[in-house]
């Protein structure tokens, strides 16, 4: 089994648990929202128990970015993530896949960016990083 499947493995009994859902709704295309049913507070629990299911630390912000936009014009006009904002969304999720987002760029669908897919990149991201750096937040006031 390669590293990734394990992880994954990992991942997706940490959604069961989170969430109360079936392991086979839990697919790497799944939306935690859309599909899952994650609310705010369930955001929370994922951290806590990706962290003691990987003894990993992460940093408030860093695997689901709050609000990366804020209503800010320069990231996003007329409903949809300008070139500055999908520069912003690549700096705070460097693990995520973002080319098929980056067609559509619709701010609506921000929220279907985060699948079991994208948890299973963070995760393998994080635990590739060297220790150090695997506890600084990435944000954009660090350019």
């Amino acid at each position: 089994m390669s590293g990734n499947a394990v992880i994954y493995g990992k991942v997706t009994k940490v959604l069961v648990e989170a969430l109360n859902v079936d392991e086979g709704e839990v697919t790497p295309e799944a939306t935690l929202q859309g599909d899952l049913g994650a609310e705010s507070i369930d955001f929370l629990d994922i951290v806590f128990r990706l962290e003691r299911e990987f003894a990993i630390k992460i940093p408030r912000g860093e695997l689901f970015p709050e609000s990366v936009f804020q209503g800010n014009p320069e990231f996003v006009s007329e409903g949809r993530v300008t070139d500055r904002g999908m520069g912003e969304l690549r700096l705070r999720m460097p693990y995520a896949d973002l080319d098929d987002f980056d067609h559509d760029r619709q701010l609506t669908s921000v929220g279907d960016l985060f699948t079991v897919d994208l948890v299973t990149r963070y995760v393998a991201w994080k635990l590739s990083r060297p220790a150090e750096a695997a506890a600084t937040p990435v944000l954009s006031e660090q350019r």
